[in-house]
């Protein structure tokens, strides 16, 4: 049986194509990446040293505490978001959660590897993605000198 004939027979006009796909991972910037991480039996997490976690604030005590575990994983690239492209001035990149930075980025990307032109392309294309409850947004609002300097809409 051929495609053609395998797509008339199961069409219902609901039908949804996943033709581009975008995601960023511990040790790997790409789904293809990712694949790749995972075909080979590569670790991803990294371990990070008593410095670097010192300079994103871990409390020397947990350092020291012999059942803490300094391994992490880290994404590449999370400080090259490119806020004039997305329609945010520098201020609002800054409070805006890194998360949400990354999300923007890879639902463009998904876009560019469909090979859709947003420009010219005259139908309707949806980008699907999702997210969970983190706490960023705790961080800002626990940081006074922030949370005086901006509406709390």
């Amino acid at each position: 049986m051929d495609k053609e004939t395998v797509m008339s027979n199961h069409t219902t006009g609901l039908e949804i194509a996943i033709i581009g796909m975008a995601g960023r991972f511990p040790g790997a910037a790409s789904v293809d990446e990712f694949w790749e991480l995972l075909r080979e039996g590569r670790e991803a997490i990294a371990h990070l040293d008593a410095q670097t976690l010192r300079q994103q604030g871990v409390d020397e005590s947990l350092l020291n505490d012999p059942q803490y575990v300094n391994a992490g994983g880290v994404l590449a690239g999370v400080d090259q978001f490119d806020a004039a492209f997305f329609g945010y001035s520098p201020r609002e990149a800054e409070l805006l959660d890194p998360q949400q930075r990354l999300f923007l980025q890879c639902a463009w990307e998904a876009l560019e590897t469909a090979g859709y032109d947003t420009e010219s392309y005259d139908g309707s294309v949806g980008v699907y993605g999702g997210a969970g409850m983190n706490g960023y947004l705790f961080n800002l609002y626990a940081n006074v000198r922030i949370r005086e300097s901006i509406s709390p809409y």
